[in-house]
C-alpha cells in the first residue's frame, strides 16, 4: 500500500482493502515491536548468507553459520520457518550415473571396510575420478584425494583424458605435500587403480592399497559424497555446464578451495550444541 499511496487516493485504497482510514493511519504511526525488527534483520541476514553461497546452504548450514559467525543466536527451527516463508531452498543433488565395471589386472582387499571415522586409527585417503561434460560435448575428468581425518581434498588433477597419468599425477601431488608412509589409500576398482603400475607406486610410497567391493559404491562413500556435493553445488540442480576446459578448470579449482577452507559442515553443529539459543 505504501508504494501505491502516491498514485491513488488513500480513501480509495482503504475501500479496496476493506479497512477504515483511521486504521490505516494508526498502522502508519505505530511503533514497530522489537521482535518484529529482530525478525526482519534476521531474515535479511539469512537472505545474505543464502545468496552469498548461491543457494547451496539449506537451513541447517545457515543456522550453523548464524550461530558461529553472527550475533543471531537463534535455533534451527526459527531459521527453517523464515526460509520457508521466503521460499528459500537448498539446491538438490542430482542422481549419480552407474558405470560398467572393467576387468582388473589386480585387486586389493577392502581394508577400510566402511570405517570412515579415523580419529584414532590408521590415516586413510580416499580417491576417485569423476567426469564432467562441457558445452561442446567434450568431457573433462577430475581426480582427487580426500583425507578422512581432516575431511579435506589433499590434491586434485584435472585433465581432458581419463587415463593412468591423471591418477598418477594426483598421487604425485599428494606425495609432494605429505608423508605417505603407512597411509591406507582406498579407491574403487577403476582401471587406473587396478593397474600394476599404480600398485608399484603405492608400494614405493609406503602406502597400503584398499579397494571397494564390486558394485558397492558406499564402500567409498565420503569420496562419492564429495563429488556429489561438488556437482550439485556448482550446477545448483540445473543443467548448466562449463563452456570449455579453461572454464571447468577455473570453477573446479575454485570450488575445492571453498570446500577445504570455508564450506560449513553439519558436524560443526557440535561446536554450538552447548550454547543457549532463542
Amino acid at each position: 500500500m505504501e508504494s501505491l499511496k502516491n498514485r491513488f487516493p488513500i480513501k480509495s485504497l482503504c475501500k479496496v482493502l476493506g479497512i477504515s482510514r483511521a486504521s490505516y493511519y494508526k498502522w502508519c504511526h505505530r511503533e514497530t515491536p522489537e521482535y518484529e525488527v529482530f525478525n526482519n534483520n534476521l531474515r535479511d541476514e539469512i537472505l545474505r548468507i543464502y545468496h552469498k553461497y548461491n543457494g547451496i546452504y539449506g537451513y541447517r548450514r545457515i543456522y550453523i553459520y548464524l550461530r558461529l559467525y553472527t550475533r543471531f543466536q537463534v535455533n534451527h527451527k526459527r531459521v527453517q520457518r523464515i526460509m520457508k516463508r521466503s521460499g528459500l531452498k537448498a539446491v538438490i543433488r542430482q542422481s549419480r550415473r552407474s558405470y560398467k565395471p572393467s576387468t582388473p589386472e589386480i585387486t586389493a582387499l577392502n581394508v577400510v571396510n566402511r570405517e570412515f571415522d579415523r580419529s584414532d586409527k590408521t590415516p586413510v585417503w580416499l580417491t576417485d575420478v569423476t567426469e564432467i561434460k562441457l558445452r561442446n560435448g567434450q568431457k573433462v575428468y577430475l581426480s582427487a584425494i580426500y583425507d578422512l581425518q581432516s575431511k579435506k581434498i589433499l590434491s586434485h588433477e584435472i585433465s581432458k583424458r581419463n587415463n593412468n597419468e591423471l591418477v598418477f599425477h594426483t598421487l604425485k601431488k599428494a606425495q609432494a605435500l605429505y608423508d605417505t608412509e603407512g597411509i591406507i589409500l582406498h579407491s574403487d576398482r577403476g582401471f587406473q587403480y587396478t593397474s600394476r603400475a599404480f600398485r608399484q607406486k603405492l608400494h614405493a610410497a609406503g602406502m597400503t592399497q584398499s579397494m571397494s567391493r564390486v558394485g558397492r559404491c558406499i564402500d567409498n562413500g565420503p569420496m562419492e559424497g564429495f563429488f556429489g556435493l561438488l556437482k550439485s553445488e556448482i550446477f545448483k540442480g540445473k543443467s548448466k555446464i562449463f563452456d570449455d576446459y579453461d572454464h571447468a578448470e577455473k570453477e573446479l579449482t575454485k570450488y575445492i578451495k571453498f570446500f577445504n577452507k570455508e564450506r560449513i559442515s553439519l558436524k560443526m553443529a557440535a561446536l554450538i550444541q552447548a550454547q543457549p539459543s532463542n
